[in-house]
């Protein structure tokens, strides 16, 4: 179920706020487990089995968790902690990259001249499974640590999982944050406002500008990138550099509002990234709890800046490029930044830091770059959009569209341009102003109308990081 459709907006939400205030405290849990499953289950309708997945999610992990917290001894903490975590992974690995492994054994068997071949398994990658697992296993890991002890109400475990604003795209909530608040909480009209005025924003950000600039890009690949012009090869990759952001942003803030509506206060995922002066503030500002979970799960318990400082940075790059996708565009990708970062770190990034301009020009150019390797899966592919960049790298005898580019931006030149203004923190910080003016009030109930009629029209793209 997507946040930006008819369904959600008009039959899910108002039937499950209308329960979830009804129902006394003690059962509000209840109504959220039972509405995430209900949630869920319509996004993977055409895979009913997959609800399983998250239910023994729970199951597992609840029963793990109170198994280490009983064990006197280490050694039985360390195998519940070993059995909890090979079924997290495990399960990840399966769904998400076990044909991706399957397919380069097979290519090294095919360089070596073996005809043996592994055969590959034809699985469907379940909704939101790479974010509920790492939220899982932070709690998993946490419980092991001693930073709390295990949840003794696996209804209470199964809401912080299954809880689903957040659920199929993020942000990556630990148990922590929001163990407080899975007990007891507090709700207020203040709080209904504020999360209606949030999740408004999210939804406007989302409906009227990523999925509008979005169909630049989707134009460019229905066209060809041999057929597309220079002009219009840039164009498109700002458009996917704005779509991927204000998609994301959008979930985000959603996701964030209806939190604050259930009296749950999430973590933000996004402080204007695009405004970074280098790579490395580019990443403290863009997806911020996946990073925040790599550094706490990951490079620190490698031993952070301690020892092997560039070893233990290499995999968390690689890491976080495989967790986005089991592809080689994906490693790319995430070794792209790893490179730029240390680069940073040991020559030119205090020079960017001090000269804004450097900075951002540098940043422009970094975010485009590293957005096309995202992008496009297929490394061929990628290198013909690279030729349509920059022309003179090849004599393509395709044949090209030259009014491609003047078609498409008179199409889209006002998302585009609210795009671009919106990637500053000036648009946020005159809402913060001005939000309970009457003039904000009514941008917003126009806004979120004007989302309704995009809708109408069949504007209602999924959200890019379901994939994920």
């Amino acid at each position: 179920m997507v946040f930006s459709s008819f369904v959600f907006l008009f039959q899910f939400l108002p039937v499950f706020l209308c329960l979830y205030f009804l129902v006394p405290d003690t059962l509000k849990n209840i109504v959220i487990l039972i509405g995430s499953l209900i949630f869920y289950f319509y996004g993977i309708k055409d895979y009913p089995a997959y609800i399983l997945l998250i239910i023994f999610s729970v199951i597992m992990n609840y029963g793990a968790a109170r198994f280490i917290d009983r064990a006197k001894k280490t050694c039985w903490q360390k195998l519940w902690l070993f059995v909890g975590m090979f079924y997290n992974i495990g399960s990840l690995f399966i769904f998400k990259y076990l044909n991706f492994l399957c397919e380069n054994i097979n290519q090294l068997l095919r360089v070596t001249g073996s005809s043996e071949r592994l055969p590959f398994v034809n699985l469907i990658l379940p909704v939101g499974i790479s974010f509920y697992t790492f939220q899982i296993s932070s709690y998993l890991i946490d419980v092991y640590r001693r930073k709390f002890p295990a949840e003794r109400s696996i209804i209470t475990l199964g809401t912080y999982l299954c809880l689903f604003p957040q659920l199929i795209a993020g942000p990556i909530v630990t148990f922590s944050e929001v163990r407080e608040q899975l007990h007891s909480r507090t709700h207020s009209l203040q709080k209904l406002e504020d999360g209606l005025r949030q999740f408004t924003i999210g939804l406007s950000i989302k409906v009227l500008i990523a999925n509008r600039v979005g169909g630049i890009w989707t134009q460019a690949a229905a066209i060809g990138y041999e057929s597309i012009s220079t002009p219009m090869a840039w164009l498109a990759l700002v458009a996917f550099s704005l779509q991927i952001y204000f998609d994301f942003y959008g979930y985000s803030l959603m996701a964030k509002g209806l939190g604050m509506i259930m009296g749950f206060d999430f973590p933000d995922n996004f402080k204007t990234p695009y405004l970074s002066l280098t790579v490395g503030e580019f990443w403290r500002r863009w997806h911020i709890t996946l990073g925040s979970w790599f550094r706490e799960y990951v490079y620190i318990p490698l031993g952070g800046n301690r020892k092997a400082n560039l070893r233990n940075l290499f995999i968390v790059w690689l890491l976080t490029g495989l967790w986005h996708g089991a592809s080689w565009n994906f490693v790319l990708w995430g070794l792209f930044s790893f490179v730029l970062i240390i680069f940073e770190k040991k020559s030119y990034g205090k020079i960017l830091d001090s000269k804004p301009v450097l900075g951002h020009l540098y940043m422009i150019a970094f975010i485009l770059f590293s957005w096309l390797l995202f992008a496009i899966p297929d490394l061929t592919q990628l290198g013909i959009y690279f030729t349509r960049m920059f022309p003179f790298l090849s004599k393509s005898s395709a044949t090209v569209f030259q009014g491609d580019f003047i078609k498409h931006f008179n199409d889209c030149a006002l998302p585009l341009l609210a795009g671009l203004f919106c990637c500053c923190s000036l648009p946020r910080a005159i809402y913060e102003r001005y939000k309970y003016s009457l003039p904000v009030t009514f941008v917003l109930v126009i806004l979120f109308w004007a989302c309704v009629y995009c809708m109408y029209l069949g504007l209602d793209d999924p959200f890019l990081y379901y994939q994920f």
